[in-house]
């Protein structure tokens, strides 16, 4: 059931029990070095297989991180960052890809997953539901479990080392992770807020800190976002 303690937070920190966040967003006001939510993982582990996925709206054309997350032998050992506008870079253990995407016309929300498979080192980027080619990034490599795991900033450092200039503004909502690659109905399951089981981070049972001047805030976009 919806807690009545989801209302907009007043700043400093707030740890939740695990909640259901449906039809919710986390609203970033303002650039910033200290605004941020870190998610909690009661089950960490080694990771071999990951997706991530997540709706965002920003009218942002500059850098800024989307999802971090850092351990202690990396601080990028999994990021989806936004050098600019129409692309994407996705880091594994301190190493990138790049995927570039059409230019839009006009600022909407997006609906992305990321996964990543350390069998074969594919990286696959849905966009919306679209594919693009798949990359290749550290085969064999193992992402290490105890992590830091923050949206809306890139940690320079493990659990910090925010850039203002690399912050997040806008509204992030649907954040998923799962330890194995999407099949493409997955895909199309989350993209349309449906239930994928299997996940570590799930938005409907979501446990996270607010640190600072973020907002949890009801959705305002169309249900059939991104669809």
């Amino acid at each position: 059931p919806y807690s009545t303690r989801l209302v907009s937070h007043s700043p400093g920190s707030l740890l939740s029990p695990f909640l259901d966040l449906w039809n919710k967003v986390f609203a970033f006001p303002a650039p910033s070095s200290t605004a941020t939510v870190v998610l909690q993982i009661s089950n960490q582990q080694p990771l071999t297989k990951l997706t991530v996925c997540l709706r965002y709206y920003t009218l942002l054309a500059r850098q800024y991180g989307l999802f971090s997350y850092a351990t202690r032998s990396s601080d990028n050992d999994f990021l989806i960052f936004k050098p600019q506008a129409n692309e994407y870079a996705i880091y594994v253990g301190g190493s990138l890809v790049n995927f570039k995407v059409a230019p839009k016309e006009k600022p909407s929300w997006d609906h992305i997953c990321v996964s990543w498979d350390s069998t074969n080192g594919l990286v696959q980027l849905w966009l919306n539901g679209e594919p693009l080619p798949r990359q290749g990034l550290k085969k064999g490599y193992t992402i290490s479990p105890q992590a830091s795991i923050v949206l809306g900033q890139d940690q320079d450092s493990f659990g910090g080392g925010f850039d203002v200039n690399q912050s997040f503004m806008g509204e992030i909502s649907d954040v998923n992770l799962w330890p194995r690659v999407l099949t493409p109905m997955d895909v199309r399951l989350s993209m349309n807020h449906m239930a994928v089981s299997g996940s570590l981070i799930n938005w409907r049972s979501l446990s996270y800190t607010i640190k600072n001047e973020v907002f949890v805030e009801d959705f305002l976009g169309p249900q059939n976002a991104c669809v």
